[in-house]
């Protein structure tokens, strides 16, 4: 893990609310409860983006003859995605919203998001690549249906404005099995282009996202379902909002141990007293009377470590006992003429 920053986890609703706007509000309050740092939506205008010629990628939805029907029921005013925008703020969330078309465009530039998404389709989209980059906001591009030629000049652009963007290795397959993921792509990116890094997963599993933040992902996307039971053609691809929440769990916990980078040595004094309890010392085996030259049946070990060790059984055959010692009790220094040489570290 090389990012310094904690990894930025965004929750992709996308069009899970399947245009209910009370629903979209109920992701906005799960996305907080589950420790997410952002909520991602989607803006659609039907007549803005799509037409008779756009066929379904999956034909999932009974109430719609088309998929341009699919996309008008999508819709909110601007009202309402200003209405979601307070109500993410009001909950600590960085809100964003992928414009599909020029009018959607225009309508999160008079909202206000925390950033842009480039959605896998629209990279070469100059009406909506042109306005972001002249805002200034971060970009976070997805790449899951980009070649390298195309990828280098999205980032030819990104680099000649000047504005913070992070690249997010994706695959646009719905969902994705774990061959197609992808995950050697990010040390690639930051190596080519020397930049922040991160992952767009269709997965519907935690597994490769944790794997992203090992390898210093910067950005985590995800989609999020309340349930595997809901309806909507991403559900498959998605982590319930209880997944999203072991997801920020599990990532929090990698972040804390890549920052705190353990001495072996310095452990092995904190646990001396766990030392004491789980190892074993050297003790009689029988009753053993003064003058007995000790070989390997008079000896044994057990609980607790707190006499001699047993890393010192060897040097102990052969040796010559001055006093009697009674079956099982443990040996010490004093039951030799000569103090044990101690060549082992740990013990003085």
């Amino acid at each position: 893990m090389s990012s310094p920053l904690p990894c930025l986890i965004m929750a992709e609703v996308a069009q899970a609310h399947d245009g209910s706007l009370g629903t979209a509000h109920a992701y906005i309050d799960a996305a907080a409860q589950a420790g997410a740092d952002a909520i991602k939506f989607q803006t659609h205008y039907a007549d803005a983006e799509s037409s008779s010629f756009e066929t379904w990628r999956v034909r999932f939805s009974r109430q719609d003859d088309t998929r341009y029907d699919y996309w008008r029921r999508m819709e909110f005013t601007e009202s309402q995605w200003r209405e979601l925008r307070a109500h993410a703020v009001s909950k600590g969330l960085r809100f964003l919203s992928s414009p599909f078309s020029k009018r959607a465009m225009e309508v999160l530039q008079r909202v206000g998001v925390d950033g842009w998404k480039v959605a896998s389709g629209e990279v070469n989209n100059p009406q909506l690549f042109k306005p972001m980059l002249d805002s200034g906001l971060p970009v976070y591009v997805s790449t899951g249906m980009s070649s390298w030629q195309e990828i280098d000049g999205v980032v030819e652009r990104l680099e000649r404005h000047r504005v913070p963007y992070v690249l997010l290795q994706c695959t646009s397959v719905y969902p994705c099995p774990p061959e197609k993921v992808g995950i050697n792509v990010l040390p690639e990116f930051r190596r080519r282009y020397g930049c922040a890094v991160g992952l767009s997963d269709h997965s519907g599993t935690i597994y490769p996202s944790l794997a992203a933040v090992t390898l210093g992902a910067e950005l985590l996307e995800v989609h999020v379902t309340f349930s595997r039971e809901c309806f909507g053609p991403d559900v498959q691809s998605s982590l319930t909002t209880a997944e999203l929440r072991q997801l920020v769990e599990g990532v929090r916990f990698l972040e804390t141990m890549a920052g705190n980078p353990v001495n072996k040595d310095c452990v092995c004094q904190e646990l001396m007293g766990m030392r004491r309890l789980f190892t074993k010392s050297i003790v009689a085996e029988a009753d053993l009377p003064a003058g007995t030259v000790l070989n390997e049946w008079h000896l044994g070990l057990r609980k607790p470590g707190t006499g001699l060790p047993a890393e010192l059984l060897d040097q102990l055959i052969g040796r010559r006992l001055v006093r009697a010692v009674a079956c099982g009790q443990f040996l010490t220094e004093d039951d030799f003429a000569a103090p044990m040489v101690r060549e082992l570290q740990g013990h003085s």
